[in-house]
């Protein structure tokens, strides 16, 4: 693909990876340096302390490991599961795809759930599949959180209330990569098992950090877990933890001092006003959508994601034609339509360290495009419907000083 240089700077609205604050970048800005002196345990101690925070738990064990979300993913299967065991798997858009995929070249027995893509997980299905097995040959329930190809949410709290009414000990294991720092994630009170995220997603940070939190029960089940496992290994790391230095491997250091910086980020505007500005801003993006005469590809209101939008575009409109426009004219990226939905819709990612001008500025650009590749609209109605919403909800904050 030919390479467009255009000034300015690139607006990021693809859902992942995204902006990184500029605190963040001054942190990471620096030296390599000895992962075995006293000054990077105790980094890694303070780290580990306030993931758990993130992913709303406290009896959680955190692994933040020098990876993808896709190594996360395999971190979290081998260490809780044997070749051959039963898990239930709900296929409802690519990511949810590829981690089947990968659950399948794993050697598990994945009893795959499928949904139209813009529709959420079939519960009634699992609900189902629970109650007719009455020998608990399920030994997982895998589900994405967020599946950002179609801007879906599914609910965890009636997942885990489906799995207690039938007394089922099939263990929960969660993608929570797009959801962690956007969403309402609540790993204890929902009795999630396993659950993990990748740096590049809402924690705004470059990718290269898988982060997996396992329960109690998750690791009591590492002891009879006979999937090979190395590098992800959970027991290495909890060898490290018990002598103090933490890392069985090289890490990023780097990364480190970026999480550091993005967590006190976090934290100073408070965890759940970043899930609520979240929602704000996806209101937002929601509204312009409507008032561009567009429609969300989530079937269900229920199922809208806060933090990506995917926009189904007419027939007449290729959207991949969108997001070339977008990139190589106006300097912005958006998200394309992949596999099923690929031609049919765009994605407005709007997770991250994002405000309310950064989103209205997206919105613009995605209005001059529209008009661009012929699509009947007014300039300005998206605008002026998010704006205007924006404008009555906006927090209060204390004056700068």
């Amino acid at each position: 693909m030919d390479y467009f240089y255009a000034p300015g700077r690139n607006h990021l609205f693809v859902p992942g990876p995204v902006n990184i604050p500029e605190p963040v970048i001054r942190a990471m800005n620096r030296n390599n340096e000895d992962y075995r002196s006293p000054a990077i345990p105790a980094l890694t101690k303070t780290l580990l302390d306030d993931v758990k925070k993130i992913f709303k738990t406290t009896v959680g064990t955190p692994f933040i490991i020098p990876t993808t979300g896709t190594g996360a993913w395999e971190s979290a299967l081998t260490n809780t599961l044997s070749p051959g065991d039963r898990v239930i798997s709900f296929l409802i858009g690519q990511f949810s795809l590829l981690w089947i995929n990968q659950q399948q070249r794993l050697r598990f027995n994945v009893d795959v759930i499928e949904s139209e893509w813009g529709h959420g997980a079939n519960l009634e299905i699992m609900a189902s599949k629970l109650e007719a097995d009455a020998s608990h040959t399920i030994k997982a329930v895998c589900i994405v959180h967020n599946e950002t190809a179609t801007g879906v949410t599914n609910n965890l709290a009636t997942v885990r209330k489906i799995l207690d009414h039938y007394k089922h000990p099939a263990l929960l294991v969660v993608d929570a990569v797009s959801s962690i720092c956007a969403l309402d994630f609540r790993m204890d009170e929902w009795g999630i098992d396993v659950a993990l995220t990748g740096s590049q997603k809402a924690l705004s940070l470059p990718g290269g950090l898988g982060i997996v939190c396992a329960s109690p029960k998750a690791l009591e089940a590492t002891k009879t877990a006979k999937s090979v496992r190395a590098f992800f290994d959970w027991n290495e790391y909890l060898k490290f933890y018990r002598l103090g230095t933490y890392w069985p491997y090289t890490p990023s250091v780097q990364l480190l001092y970026g999480l550091r910086a993005t967590l006190d980020l976090i934290f100073q505007e408070g965890l759940d006003n970043v899930i609520a500005r979240h929602g704000r801003l996806a209101k937002a993006t929601r509204l312009a959508v409507e008032a561009w005469g567009l429609k969300n590809c989530a079937q269900k209101e229920e199922w809208y994601s806060d933090t990506v939008t995917s926009v189904l575009v007419p027939h007449y409109i290729d959207s991949t034609e969108i997001v070339s426009r977008a990139w190589k004219r106006y300097n912005l990226s958006l998200g394309l339509g992949l596999n099923k939905v690929a031609g049919k819709v765009f994605r407005i990612g709007h997770l991250g360290n994002l405000n309310e001008l950064q989103l209205l500025g997206c919105l613009a650009g995605v209005e001059m495009i529209l008009k661009d590749v012929g699509y009947p609209m007014r300039l300005g109605s998206g605008v002026a419907a998010a704006s205007a919403f924006l404008q009555k909800n906006m927090p209060m904050i204390p004056a700068r000083i």
